[in-house]
């Protein structure tokens, strides 16, 4: 493809390509396809989005065809490969210069030049990186913020890299650039505070983003650069000039509101910062341990101390707890339970964390962690108060620890009390004893600090065993407050029989059971209060129970259809599941509800995948529950089974292992074959060819089908399972194979006549399992079976001739026994 004249043509397919207009867009999307393979296509490419009077649109799209290129044909070894003379020509265009005025296309660039670098640097682009470096230097402030962008991508890339032979040339390439790349970023950084100091808030904003991408650049060179990084003095001054860094940038925080867009790219700095000392100690906990005293200083000083008033953030502190917790639970910084055994890193990390973490600082740091951060912050209640379902899903909801702040504060909190209990255990009991007795219902201070606390203590119910009578405190304290009743007081009562869901597989009484039922019944009967209630940590004794079951699962059903957010509706119908699976047959006369509001519920879940996969869950223990009466769910229950196995469904993905568990569960407990239970096992072919983990299952289904109706089931679909079984031994294993024989020997044992005739091509592979002792077929059926004479004699054949295979004693005496019983017969193959 000659550049000059297929440059105006290109152009005009990829204007083309960003029309609204279906009938434009797809011709040239598809000339653009055709001409992905064509020599000299990318070099067109590359010169149209490097044309800066084009139209943005068609730059963007001609950058992303290059970049998709890449990874289609940029390597040797690939269908339609480019020349090496192209590649060589286009890597010299791609860094010619660093002037691409719009942001969104610099990135595109910048990142298709590191997919470059991936394959080629540095063998055949030894020039990028001095380029690289070259061009960062320029006064052009727009080149040198491009040039920089890249050199950011170029280094991650190529720090991603995992053989050995790619980490030794990145080691090289660190070793080489890190200098440099530490006076660019101390460069920037002072530049960034100077500029600070002098008000010029535009420029500064400008040098903060260099400081942002070299300090990215540092990030990557300094984790994954170096095998002993302790031993590199440029490493560990740079690891260290962070926290003064970090001190500066805090304080620069001050001087911008929150929103503003110099406070926003700050923030961003600041957990840069914090994340390469989280990196280097996650890559390098040995190296790190110079740094723990120093790391744990800062980080307690700016969460528990006065100091971080005024400038700390919540992703700040988050990533601050991140620090102290991933120090606290290093088992590279504890000892070997046989202190001999310990690496002398180990005992001087761990005499480090005791000097730091004294009786004084645990201390306040119990104190503050439930103190502060446990308590419910004023946009919480206000949620509660507003819209109490949500409230309860976005406080049990938080998808990480790691990135917000009330699980990492309950997970450090659990951590510090597990390393440090004997310090942190008198502090919490005495933050009890301080909250004894019913809370000022006007003081909602006291309100929040008993919700914090009793939180704390039943988040380290294990640890607190041996300290706390629970059963006594529920009955003179915990049970009390459960009845008080006036509306501000749902706070507590939330909070208490959270508390108690707690402790109750740790230490509590079973006979306190029953009065807690009582309790949970005039609990769910708060609108306001049962949505936030912990219901997934209900637990009984069946016996005990049953006296409530009718009040308790019909308040289950209510709040099942009160509840509006998919995340309740699942939890609910978690429990609605144990209660079936707890008391089985008991739930029949109270299960009709259910029975008539599932149908709904299923229907409205349509686009709820996972909702649904819990309404199966809850279908497997009522249909057990329900035993043979489950056959009134039919009309329901078949198509439902229908969709969650039929792998042509999208569905399927998320609902087929719990739908073949339904399956089989439902045939368990069917009292007889129905021509509409017959008929979804047109599913079963497709689900055998899969050959995933559920194939056990699929087993076991095919044998509950054999078992309730032999006859109707094998003349329907012996033949097409009889095929599939035959693919199926070729590429399953061993174990497989033998659950395959089995399938075939229960067909033949329930119905000899039938089973052998449809499964006759099998017939050999089920005698093999019968010699090597895998199937206990009984054979003194088998002379009997309509078997040609030509197959039973090489059956026999194969019979005797792996005898010998036969090493358990008590087989051998079994297949023996078994051959003798053939001679009665006068069969002439058996008497010859």
């Amino acid at each position: 493809m000659d550049i000059q004249s297929a440059s105006s043509v290109v152009l005009q397919a990829l204007t083309q390509a960003t029309s609204q207009d279906t009938a434009v867009l797809k011709p040239a999307e598809e000339q653009l396809r055709q001409w992905e393979t064509q020599p000299g296509f990318y070099s067109v490419l590359l010169s149209i989005f490097n044309n800066h009077l084009l139209d943005v649109n068609v730059r963007w799209l001609a950058v992303l065809y290059f970049k998709n290129g890449i990874d289609r044909y940029w390597r040797r070894v690939a269908p339609h490969a480019l020349s090496e003379e192209e590649k060589s020509s286009l890597r010299a265009g791609l860094i010619t210069n660093f002037n691409e005025p719009v942001n969104q296309i610099a990135t595109q660039i910048a990142v298709l030049i590191a997919k470059v670098a991936r394959l080629d640097c540095p063998r055949q682009w030894p020039e990028l990186i001095p380029i690289l470096l070259e061009s960062v230097k320029v006064q052009d402030s727009l080149q040198q913020h491009r040039a920089l962008l890249t050199f950011y991508h170029v280094t991650k890339t190529l720090a991603s890299k995992r053989l050995a032979t790619d980490r030794r040339l990145f080691q090289d390439l660190a070793s080489s650039i890190y200098s440099f790349a530490c006076s660019l970023w101390n460069h920037h950084t002072d530049t960034f505070l100077q500029q600070i100091c002098t008000g010029d808030q535009q420029a500064a904003l400008s040098s903060l983003e260099r400081t942002l991408l070299s300090l990215k650049v540092l990030r990557k060179l300094t984790v994954h650069g170096f095998i002993e990084p302790h031993n590199n003095m440029e490493v560990m001054g740079f690891l260290n000039a962070v926290f003064e860094r970090l001190k500066q940038f805090l304080e620069c925080c001050r001087q911008f509101g929150p929103g503003s867009l110099c406070r926003e790219k700050l923030e961003k700095t600041i957990i840069l910062f914090t994340k390469v000392l989280l990196d280097f100690l996650e890559y390098h906990p040995w190296p790190f341990i110079p740094l723990i005293q120093r790391s744990l200083e800062f980080a307690v000083s700016y969460v528990f101390t006065e100091v971080g008033e005024g400038v700390v953030f919540e992703r700040f502190i988050v990533q601050c707890m991140n620090l102290i917790k991933m120090i606290v639970k290093n088992e590279a910084y504890k000892p070997a339970k046989n202190i001999e055994d310990s690496k002398p890193e180990n005992l001087e990390a761990h005499k480090i964390k005791t000097a730091f973490f004294t009786h004084q600082t645990l201390t306040e740091i119990g104190r503050r962690l439930v103190s502060k951060y446990f308590l419910l912050t004023e946009e919480e209640l206000n949620m509660w108060e507003e819209d109490p379902e949500s409230f309860a899903v976005e406080e049990t909801g938080g998808d990480s620890w790691k990135y917000s702040l009330r699980p990492c504060t309950e997970v450090l909190f659990l951590d510090i009390f597990h390393n440090y209990s004997q310090t942190l255990t008198p502090v919490l009991l005495e933050m009890v004893q301080n909250l004894q007795g019913p809370s000022n219902v006007e003081d909602p201070v006291q309100m929040l600090m008993k919700d914090a606390v009793y939180n704390a203590v039943g988040l380290a119910a294990y640890e607190l065993f041996d300290n706390v009578d629970f059963d006594q405190w529920f009955k003179n304290q915990l049970l009390g407050e459960l009845q008080i009743s006036h509306n501000r007081y749902k706070l507590i009562r939330r909070r208490v029989i959270w508390l108690i869901g707690q402790w109750i597989s740790v230490k509590f009484k079973p006979e306190l059971r029953p009065l807690l039922y009582e309790v949970i019944l005039s609990l769910m009967q708060d609108p306001d209060l049962v949505v936030t209630l912990p219901v997934d940590d209900f637990e009984f004794r069946t016996e005990q129970f049953l006296p409530y079951l009718e009040s308790i699962f019909s308040l289950l059903f209510q709040l099942l259809q009160q509840v509006n957010e998919c995340d309740t509706k699942m939890q609910v119908l978690h429990v609605i599941s144990c209660v079936i699976e707890r008391v089985s047959i008991q739930i029949r006369p109270y299960a009709g509800c259910l029975v008539q509001y599932l149908p709904i519920l299923w229907k409205q879940s349509e686009e709820h995948n996972m909702l649904r996969c819990a309404i199966l869950t809850t279908l497997i223990h009522l249909i057990q529950g329900l035993g043979a009466e489950s056959k009134n769910l039919y009309p329901f229950l078949l198509p439902v089974i229908q969709l969650s196995t039929d792998v042509s469904q999208p569905p399927h993905v998320y609902l087929l292992e719990d739908g073949l568990e339904l399956w089989l569960v439902t045939l368990e407990n069917s009292p007889a074959i129905t021509p509409e239970l017959l008929r979804i096992f047109q599913n079963m072919s497709a689900l055998l060819e899969l050959s995933s983990e559920n194939v056990r299952t699929c087993f076991q289904i095919i044998n509950a089908y054999i078992y309730l109706s032999a006859t109707d089931f094998l003349q329907n679909y012996a033949e097409a399972l009889c095929r599939s079984f035959c693919e199926l031994l070729r590429d399953i294993t061993t174990e497989g194979q033998v659950q395959v024989l089995k399938v075939v020997e229960i067909a033949i044992k329930v119905s000899p006549v039938l089973g052998s005739h449809m499964f006759q091509p099998l017939l050999p592979a089920v005698l093999r399992g019968i010699v090597e002792g895998e199937v206990s077929l009984n054979t003194v059926h088998v002379p009997r079976l309509p078997v040609h004479d030509q197959l039973l004699g090489s059956m026999i054949e194969m019979w005797v001739d792996r005898m010998d295979n036969i090493t358990q004693p008590e087989r051998r005496k079994l297949s023996a026994l078994a051959l003798m019983s053939l001679l009665p017969s006068d069969n002439r193959f058996v008497i010859l």
